[in-house]
């Protein structure tokens, strides 16, 4: 990996959609991505009272949805890990992997940037990857410049020729807009559980391992099936 330029996409993946697939596909190109790899969360630690599908079966969807695409790959990392997934760990472990010649890049959406300061051991991760904060376009990144001061450091800057916060000894924070597909993994479920078309918002192969895997269908006393193994409460 000497000298490459490798990136990571986290997420609970519950399930996988086309806004996911496109705004990875951006960065990949914006930034030319040697690779990137998805990462499915194992027990997410904001979610800890949502149920979810199991991780095994998130896994095989992102697997599914990210075929076919050179330089896209998929780690289960999370899923080996007991207890809550924690990015901290994560960007640990792949720096360790992939040595100090690689280049990180690890893809967060704004939402979940603007809450950063509620993350495990959260001003570590300015020093072990670069940050591309994914937005719709027209958003304004001027808007994270007092949080990252507040937060993080003073010290950062904003650089309009490169779009991006830089620090003098923590690595940039950059900030990219991508299409403005109005797609949530969340809708998604809801229409599957109504009973309701979710063709043209995942990808085929996804949605086929939904139907054979009657994920997020109206059974048992919460409304919603978790596939055909336990539950698991992330």
């Amino acid at each position: 990996m000497t000298g490459s330029r490798l990136g990571l996409m986290g997420g609970t993946f519950n399930p996988i959609h086309f806004g996911h697939l496109r705004a990875a596909e951006e960065v990949a190109e914006g930034f030319r991505l040697s690779r990137l790899l998805f990462v499915p969360s194992g027990q997410p630690p904001h979610k800890p009272h949502r149920p979810v599908v199991e991780f095994e079966h998130r896994l095989a969807m992102v697997r599914l949805a990210s075929a076919g695409r050179p330089g896209f790959g998929v780690s289960d990392v999370e899923g080996h890990r007991r207890g809550p997934s924690y990015t901290v760990d994560t960007l640990g472990f792949f720096q360790k992997a992939w040595g100090p010649a690689a280049t990180l890049y690890f893809i967060v959406g704004l939402d979940a940037f603007l809450d950063v300061a509620s993350w495990r051991d959260y001003r570590r991760l300015f020093t072990l990857a670069h940050l591309v904060v994914i937005s719709r376009p027209g958003t304004d990144p001027l808007d994270l410049e007092p949080l990252l001061k507040a937060m993080v450091s003073v010290d950062y800057a904003w650089y309009e020729g490169e779009r991006a916060f830089f620090h003098p000894r923590l690595l940039p924070v950059h900030y990219r807009p991508v299409a403005p597909l109005d797609i949530s993994s969340s809708a998604i479920r809801r229409r599957a559980h109504r009973g309701e078309s979710i063709r043209y918002l995942i990808p085929d192969p996804v949605r086929e391992y939904i139907d054979n895997n009657r994920l997020y269908q109206p059974i048992g006393p919460d409304g919603l099936s978790f596939g055909r193994g336990k539950e698991e409460n992330v």
